[in-house]
């Protein structure tokens, strides 16, 4: 397999997981936050971060890794401009991720606060638009790509 075609199916596999797993968080997760209760809450918050951490974060530094290797060897078919767009995508993710989600996660760790917890819901949605278009860019490709590969016993 290719350098370019390993980088191709890591990000696209990493695009879709990340893309379901927002979904999760931002329509079921998030939302039950507010049904914990505050005296129970900051365990819950240290144990969602602890037990949530091990998932998201391998997968997102896959999905770096992989849509960055994509701007110097990408599979043929897949335009140049789809490959800036997917790192765009990504850094728009991790940006929100590190400046909004983190702190935020960081405030409700020390006790619920409505406001909090209402900010952390609204802005998540910054991160599955971005993780949502970027497995929808990479569902795009893969046609791209498919229609590009020679058909067996074709040239």
């Amino acid at each position: 397999m290719s350098p370019g075609t390993a980088a191709f199916v890591a990000s696209l596999a990493s695009s879709w997981f990340m893309a379901g797993l927002i979904w999760i968080v931002q329509v079921v997760h998030y939302p039950l936050f507010g049904r914990v209760g505050r005296e129970g809450f900051a365990a819950y918050e240290s144990a969602h971060a602890r037990l949530i951490t091990p998932i998201v974060g391998p997968a997102m530094l896959v999905e770096l890794v992989s849509s960055v290797a994509l701007l110097a060897a990408r599979p043929r078919g897949m335009p140049s401009w789809a490959a800036w767009t997917g790192v765009a995508l990504v850094g728009v993710a991790w940006a929100s991720t590190a400046f909004v989600q983190v702190p935020l996660h960081g405030t409700l760790a020390r006790g619920f606060e409505e406001d909090a917890h209402a900010r952390l819901v609204a802005t998540n949605w910054v991160r599955t638009v971005a993780w949502s278009g970027h497995a929808a860019l990479m569902a795009w490709c893969l046609a791209l790509v498919l229609g590009a590969a020679p058909a067996e016993g074709r040239p």
